[in-house]
């Protein structure tokens, strides 16, 4: 088989890579160039695709002996990520730049430029696991639950997933892949994971923000609409949040307030009690099947919210190309934007992007 593995510059790419070669695979590396900004460099452990990242994944590429190369891909990258994620803030709602990176990017782009040139599949360092099975190719959960990657690949489709490749899905843990990169002489192997925003290599996300959104004062509302502080930029406040309200007016029962809406429109912000960020039900339009789709207008799930968190029992139902789920516990401050994976056990039946939600706790007048 011909496989193109793209190689982030860390260790689990290499190791992923490494594994393909041994397995007998004709394998080609390439790194994708996401940022045309002369002399980035990684700081600590913030970001990736780097300067410094290319030259860890050609240096594993060499140790390899394997071709490698370097793709441009930072024009489709602005596009279809970095702007993505200024548009959805300004519609105040809560983006996951990886899964649109995911979807655009590394099973988009990257897959169609790698079936041009005559490759059979794209391999990752991502942590999920693939079956066959007679009703098609199912992407499942990693053996690592504490690395387990498979809500992040939640977008792809049948057809992506039938050229697809990861050969981590198995391994027990993290640990495992770093001895044996240092078994094979990789010098990524103890570079450390990355975090954060690529693109926002410092971290600071409301600034970065500001500076692309622009910064208007506005007001901060309760759930009766009286205004009780303000703000600077309703794109800094995120559902859930706590710190950084500065209200003008303490809360009657003396307990903290968390945002619990983003209006851009008028430039708003809710804000209310703990309990009402309880969420009853979220519904999409913009949802994927990762296989198979289900066979029922109406089935049960596990749905997970955020790329870490638990799983929730619930009832999704499909009417008039709206995707809508109600969990059997509400969900806890959950924003429009956020991304919602659907599972059958370990198994990714697909996933929407949150348009709406409804609190499961009423205003009280």
């Amino acid at each position: 088989m011909r496989v193109l593995a793209a190689m982030s510059g860390g260790v689990d790419s290499a190791v992923a890579a490494a594994r393909a070669v041994e397995a007998g695979h004709d394998v080609v590396g390439v790194h994708l160039a996401l940022s045309r900004a002369g002399g980035t460099l990684r700081a600590g452990s913030r970001g990736c695709c780097t300067i410094e990242d290319a030259m860890d994944a050609r240096r594993a590429a060499d140790k390899l002996g394997m071709p490698f190369y370097v793709w441009d891909f930072s024009e489709r990258f602005r596009d279809d990520v970095i702007d993505d994620f200024v548009a959805e803030y300004r519609a105040g709602r809560t983006p996951n730049p990886c899964m649109r990176c995911n979807e655009k990017i590394k099973f988009a782009a990257l897959l169609e430029r790698a079936l041009e040139l005559g490759f059979d599949a794209v391999c990752t360092g991502h942590y999920a696991t693939l079956v066959d099975t007679p009703e098609g190719r199912e992407l499942h959960r990693a053996s690592d639950t504490a690395k387990d990657q498979s809500y992040v690949l939640g977008v792809l489709t049948a057809e992506q997933l039938a050229h697809t490749y990861f050969p981590l899905g198995s391994t027990p843990s993290k640990a495992l892949v770093r001895a044996e990169a240092e078994e094979r002489g990789l010098s990524v192997a103890q570079k450390p994971d990355s975090h954060d925003i690529c693109f926002i290599p410092d971290g600071d996300t409301r600034g970065w923000l500001a500076d692309k959104v622009g910064a208007e004062r506005g007001e901060i509302l309760d759930r009766t609409g009286a205004v009780i502080g303000s703000h600077e930029g309703a794109h800094a406040f995120t559902v859930g949040q706590r710190r950084g309200l500065q209200l003008g007016v303490p809360a009657a029962d003396g307990k903290p307030r968390f945002v619990l809406e983003v209006r851009p429109v008028n430039n708003t912000v809710v804000v209310g009690p703990k309990e009402a960020l309880a969420c009853s039900e979220i519904a999409g339009e913009r949802f994927t099947w990762a296989g198979r789709a289900p066979s029922a207008a109406s089935f049960a799930c596990d749905v997970q919210i955020r790329a870490h968190a638990d799983p929730v029992p619930a009832t999704a139902t499909l009417v008039d190309g709206v995707l809508t789920v109600r969990p059997d516990e509400p969900f806890d401050g959950v924003a429009p934007g956020q991304t919602a994976v659907l599972y059958d056990s370990t198994r990714v039946i697909g996933q929407f992007t949150i348009d709406r939600t409804v609190s499961a706790v009423p205003v009280e007048v």
